[in-house]
């Protein structure tokens, strides 16, 4: 894959909002899933209960994540499509973080 490629391939961002969770499942969760390599991003809230995963849907299904979520009972609050690039700019700029507060 050339660079160029990689960049712009696209991913999907779920929002979520958890009904059964706490520090501890959320820790050992997003530790299982952070090996999958078709995870790009997750980040697990047990204490406000919520939280994100960005993936690659053309490799993992939307259906195979929901499954693996299931016992922490996961509503989806939000989507988002973006790219590899978006993701890394996201990653990088302070002024994301901020401008969203």
């Amino acid at each position: 894959m050339t660079t160029e490629r990689v960049f712009n391939k696209k991913l999907t961002r779920l929002d979520f909002k958890f009904g059964d969770i706490n520090w501890e499942k959320a820790t050992i969760k997003q530790y299982e899933l952070e090996k999958d390599e078709r995870i790009w991003r997750i980040f697990l809230n047990g204490y406000a209960k919520n939280g994100f995963v960005v993936f690659d849907e053309e490799l993992l299904p939307r259906e195979e994540l929901l499954k693996a979520l299931e016992e922490l009972k996961p509503e989806v609050v939000g989507e988002k499509k973006l790219t590899v690039q978006e993701l890394i700019d996201e990653s990088m700029s302070w002024n994301n973080v901020y401008g969203k507060v």
